[in-house]
């Protein structure tokens, strides 16, 4: 079946599915609430590239990527900023990991492979290739967020890792697919516990091949439940493309794109659809809508 297709039937499958049974927090996949609002590049913004900023309003999210030790050279390397559908689903998991065990310390080398599997996605050389250099990348990343009002900020920094194995096996054809366990700061795991956004893991399978329609799954889901009953948000066009539309220079285009993969995403989240009504030349109209996981406090 060739790709394209096999991923259309895969979002009318998941969509069936999750629209006949709702998933449950024990079923929940995880992403950080300050990730459902601003978010990692969708393509590579080059190896080169240390600093990656982007806003939503007046929230600011800056990734920088930090050096690494390169064992094979003995040198300080930078390896690049996180990005794409990868990196997202990587952090996923590991939030997933960390709330289901409480534990800074997630295990990766047993959890990662099974993980990918359950996503549907292939565990071929390929894919742990990425899914590995994607995994460096975060590991070896710093995230800054910063609010500001036009007169005055408030920032916080923190790395999400604290500790990581980087290991590169002396023969090329060795098979070794991932660390052994990964250690998350005490400042992102602390954050994550009171700001976890549940998702729908077949959702975010399904929709695994677009980061654009990843990341506006996960802004829904955090957004729509949050809007007061008799009071629906107003979203224009201009925020929109801010905060979705990297690599857009035209609006036009960037409007096409957003409708259709906004489409995408709510098939995924059948509890939104008719919450979003397009103004027409002006933007969009937010209503309070189900969560795609009914949430629960996470609490150690």
């Amino acid at each position: 079946m060739p790709k394209k297709e096999f991923f259309e039937v895969r979002l009318d499958r998941s969509m069936l599915d999750i629209a006949t049974d709702k998933g449950t927090i024990e079923d929940a996949v995880f992403q950080h609430s300050v990730l459902c609002q601003t978010f990692l590049p969708y393509r590579n913004p080059g190896d080169d590239v240390t600093l990656w900023q982007q806003k939503q309003g007046n929230a600011h999210l800056a990734v920088s990527a930090t050096p690494y030790l390169n064992p094979k050279t003995s040198q300080y390397e930078v390896l690049g900023i996180p990005y794409g559908t990868k990196a997202r689903l990587i952090l996923a998991h590991i939030n997933t990991e960390a709330i289901r065990t409480q534990s800074n310390i997630i295990n990766v080398e047993d959890s990662m492979t099974a993980f990918i599997k359950g996503l549907g996605l292939s565990t071929d050389g390929r894919t742990v290739r990425e899914v590995k250099e994607q995994l460096r990348r975060l590991s070896a990343s710093t995230l800054s967020v910063g609010f500001t009002d036009g007169i005055q900020s408030v920032q916080v920094d923190f790395k999400i890792v604290k500790a990581f194995d980087l290991w590169f096996p002396k023969n090329g054809n060795q098979r070794v697919l991932w660390p052994s366990t990964v250690k998350l700061t005490d400042d992102y795991f602390n954050s994550l516990m009171n700001h976890a956004v549940p998702l729908d893991e077949r959702a975010l399978a399904a929709l695994s091949n677009n980061a654009m329609a990843m990341d506006i799954y996960s802004w829904l889901a955090q957004r729509l439940h949050r809007i007061p009953a008799s009071k629906p948000n107003f979203v224009p066009w201009a925020n929109l493309k801010e905060q979705f539309g990297q690599g857009y220079e035209r609006m036009d285009n960037f409007k096409a794109v957003f409708r259709k993969t906004l489409d995408m995403a709510l098939k995924q989240y059948p509890w939104a659809i008719g919450k979003i009504e397009e103004i027409e030349n002006k933007g969009f109209k937010l209503s309070q809508a189900q969560p795609p996981v009914l949430p629960k406090r996470l609490s150690r």
